[in-house]
């Protein structure tokens, strides 16, 4: 049993790690930057602790000043959140070095997945279906003509470090690839110091499902079924839903299998999530695993009534995962409630609160850190909260998320509460006829 748990992060994930502490009664420590001082999440913890100035490299990436904290508060245990260094193999290795436990995967199952040509080789051996596409990295433009070429056009350009879209450029033909090469390495290597990039077929079409595993130091692993989060902008998710609209009976236990089979192949230890593409005929490809705590995980958790951070914490102190699948019992949907203004090409808008109003009500969660007289600060992503309803049906919990969406009062900023409204009417949506691409013909009405 953990005695102090030092949270590695910031905002909403990390006051969620704080009440579920709370409730297995171990101790907290919150971690903030001098922008984050009046944040909610160094308000509930039992201790906090300054690491920095504003900008994250000084602060929630600071690797030695979060050290510094573990041993001066003497947490026996990190939690990373998400985000951050929650992927960083060298952080969870130095954590493990230095006999503090960290809270997720190890730094070898962290490097497995990190690296995509790696994870994508993994999952070949594995017999997890992967995208088709070209061998390894691409050593230069002839290289990539020639992928191309064998491949058949549309295809994809990924930063082999990469994730959120960076390094990320699909090209229809020949005459655009040069462009997309160069500004895709480019990319790559300013956000991720590494310009390594591959190429994949392009899944036209697609729909983004992932399913939410756990697995033990015991060798078991289950999966807590699947997340449809299509919905998206530039890569960047909007809106999760489970059970997916598109999902059959069929596809849901050939894709938990697969996903089981995927974590299984690096004996992963800790809650995860294996994501996927799934084209119109319902044929599923690996895309990427992510071996942290979703932002979307409580969609999981409503639907199955399940708290997944009290799973990765006890997973983390040696106890056994069930090893019994888990299955959509409601219906649940996530808005992503972002300081943004969707008028305005979705623009952050940082900035003071002058007046919130949170709903309630039957069927509805809300996970924020924000607050009347909160200063939202420019230097974070732009995310302020998430709102969830669940309900028997997918269409009660759409009614639900539009009345309680129309309670969601923010002032003195912009969010991305109008742009949600108007999803939730549109019939499209309603109707569970979208993919990734949805977001592309989306227009705001004034």
């Amino acid at each position: 049993m953990f005695k102090k748990i030092l949270i590695a992060n910031r905002g909403e994930i990390a006051l969620r790690v704080i009440r579920t502490c709370r409730e297995m009664g171990i101790q907290t420590v919150a971690v903030y930057s001098t922008a984050d001082s009046e944040s909610l999440h160094v308000k509930f913890a039992d201790e906090a602790v300054c690491i920095g100035r504003p900008a994250s490299v000084d602060s929630y990436l600071n690797v030695p000043n979060i050290m510094a904290a573990v041993e001066i508060t003497n947490a026996d245990a990190v939690h990373p959140g998400y985000g951050f260094l929650a992927e960083n193999a060298k952080f969870a290795q130095i954590c493990n070095e230095n006999g503090i436990k960290f809270i997720g995967p190890t730094g070898d199952m962290i490097n497995k997945m990190g690296d995509k040509i790696t994870a994508k080789e993994t999952m070949i051996k594995a017999g997890v279906p992967v995208v088709p596409g070209g061998e390894g990295l691409l050593k230069s433009l002839d290289h990539a003509k020639s992928e191309a070429k064998s491949i058949g056009y549309p295809v994809i350009l990924k930063a082999t470090a990469g994730g959120g879209g960076k390094g990320m450029r699909i090209v229809w033909e020949e005459s655009e690839l040069e462009r997309a090469y160069d500004t895709a390495k480019v990319e790559a290597a300013a956000s991720f110091k590494n310009d390594g990039i591959y190429m994949e077929k392009f899944v036209e079409e697609p729909r983004h499902i992932e399913i939410q595993v756990a697995g033990d130091q015991y060798g078991t692993v289950c999966h807590l079924s699947e997340r449809d989060c299509s919905i998206q902008r530039r890569h960047q998710k909007l809106v999760e839903e489970s059970p997916s609209p598109f999902m059959t009976d069929e596809l849901r236990h050939a894709m938990g299998e697969a996903a089981k089979k995927a974590a299984g192949a690096i004996g992963y230890e800790s809650v995860g999530t294996i994501e996927f593409l799934v084209d119109k005929h319902r044929n599923f490809y690996f895309m990427e695993m992510n071996t942290r705590i979703q932002v979307e995980h409580c969609v999981t958790e409503e639907v199955i009534n399940f708290d997944l951070i009290k799973e990765q914490i006890k997973i983390a102190m040696g106890e056994k995962v069930s090893g019994a699948d888990y299955y959509p019992q409601m219906h649940a949907i996530e808005c992503r409630i972002n300081a943004e203004d969707p008028y305005n090409d979705f623009r952050p808008s940082p900035g003071k609160i002058t007046n919130l109003n949170i709903p309630g009500g039957h069927g509805v969660r809300v996970d924020s850190h924000v607050y009347a007289g909160y200063t939202i600060p420019p230097y974070y992503d732009s995310m302020i909260g998430k709102l969830i309803t669940v309900a028997r049906t997918r269409n009660e919990a759409i009614d639900t998320m539009y009345r309680a969406l129309s309670e969601y009062v923010i002032e003195g900023i912009k969010t991305t509460i109008p742009f949600h409204l108007q999803l939730m009417q549109n019939e499209d949506f309603r109707s569970g006829n979208f993919n990734t691409k949805f977001m592309e013909s989306f227009v705001m009405k004034k």
